[in-house]
């Protein structure tokens, strides 16, 4: 049995400086378990993409602390368990693969979600030559049962510089380039979500690899970008 989602729900309604100090073993504790279990993700990752041999669970794991500077909510902890798995690093603005733990509301994700301007630029670059490649990765059999539609919050209209009747005004609408699926608290408690993870991220691979080409800059024969 995993700690974690009774450590947070406690955390959930005593979020407060005073009640952490008081349960920072407990906290340390699931950190532990949470990080021992992110090492196996790790692990099942570093399989199938060598990059991430490199990475320590630490480099992956968000910290617990709430940025609260321009926040409403002024509570100082994260309710949930969380990490990020991407070549490039937890901060970075490239594709990754998501885990994230919290009662009642756990899941696992991918992709980029709200890029900022010139990453959205080079994205909706890629749709517009290589849409189809998109769509047959979004409609293959396997991805479209474990996470239907690629996600994310759409422009109203159609971005600068593209028509409305695209082909693919769909995806360049996207302001976030996503999929998730939903964990039930079991899969957490039991240990499953840790092969559920790797399934899933395997799943998506095409999807990252795709977003992974739209956003590197890689230079030509010529060495110019």
């Amino acid at each position: 049995m995993r700690p974690y989602l009774d450590f947070l729900s406690q955390l959930a309604e005593n979020n407060s400086k005073e009640w952490m100090d008081a349960n920072k073993k407990w906290y340390l504790e699931c950190k532990a378990e949470f990080l021992e279990d992110v090492s196996v993700v790790l692990k099942g990752l570093a399989e199938r993409e060598p990059v991430f041999e490199a990475f320590k669970p630490k480099d992956c794991v968000f910290r617990q602390n709430r940025d609260v500077r321009f926040s409403e909510n002024k509570n100082p902890y994260k309710t949930n368990f969380a990490a990020y798995f991407s070549p490039k690093g937890k901060k970075s603005e490239g594709p990754g693969y998501y885990l994230h733990v919290q009662p009642g509301q756990s899941f696992i994700g991918g992709g980029i979600w709200m890029p900022m301007g010139e990453t959205l630029k080079k994205i909706r670059k890629e749709i517009d030559y290589s849409g189809s490649e998109l769509k047959k990765i979004e409609n293959d059999p396997k991805f479209k049962k474990t996470f239907g539609e690629i996600q994310g919050e759409k422009l109203k209209t159609s971005p600068r510089d593209y028509d409305i009747d695209h082909e693919f005004i769909e995806y360049l609408k996207l302001k976030s380039f996503t999929v998730t699926i939903p964990l039930k608290d079991q899969s957490i408690n039991n240990g499953q979500f840790i092969t559920l993870a790797l399934e899933c991220f395997n799943t998506m691979r095409p999807f990252q690899d795709f977003l992974t080409k739209a956003v590197e800059e890689v230079e030509d024969g010529s060495g110019i970008l």
